[in-house]
């Protein structure tokens, strides 16, 4: 199974095809809008302003599994970010992230990329995993991780 085999509901509950991003990189996040990691919905659309032309997809899945820090409803979680961040990138129906109810997304990319001590459960919000643009996922990046932090190894898939 790919990356590209996989789908997920936009805000607005139309389905995104992952197929769509054959052949693009692409960082897959799990945030939330209430916690102490969300300034990086400011880099993180650092790097889609500097990369998205170059084929970088950035793509943000709320969660609320985390201390409640995303109890919004769709409309509440688009106009913070992109009213209070800024945020141009593709944001995802909020989802579970761990656990039995997690997200196809993320079991397919917390069993392929575990994280510390070899633990496929995601500990926190802003857990971000990088996919190659043949659909592999390739690097894991914890959730204290500066989204610049992850500039260099986005460099090492773009343009393939």
């Amino acid at each position: 199974m790919s990356f590209y085999n996989l789908s997920a509901k936009s805000l607005s509950g139309e389905t995104v095809n992952f197929a769509e991003f054959t052949g693009k990189t692409v960082l897959v996040v799990n945030t939330a809008s209430k916690c102490g990691f969300s300034p990086q919905y400011n880099d993180l659309e650092k790097l889609n302003l500097k990369y998205k032309d170059k084929g970088l997809v950035i793509l943000g899945f709320p969660c609320n599994q985390f201390g409640n820090q995303e109890p919004g409803n769709a409309k509440e979680i688009e106009t913070t970010c992109r009213i209070n961040y800024g945020v141009t990138f593709r944001i995802f129906e909020k989802c579970d992230v761990r656990g039995d109810s997690a997200h196809p997304v993320f079991r397919f990319l917390s069993g392929r990329l575990p994280g510390i001590f070899g633990t496929e459960s995601i500990k926190w919000n802003f857990t971000k995993f990088l996919i190659a643009p043949d659909g592999t996922p390739v690097r894991r990046f914890a959730p204290f991780t500066n989204p610049m932090k992850t500039e260099k190894h986005i460099l090492q898939y773009l343009g393939q």
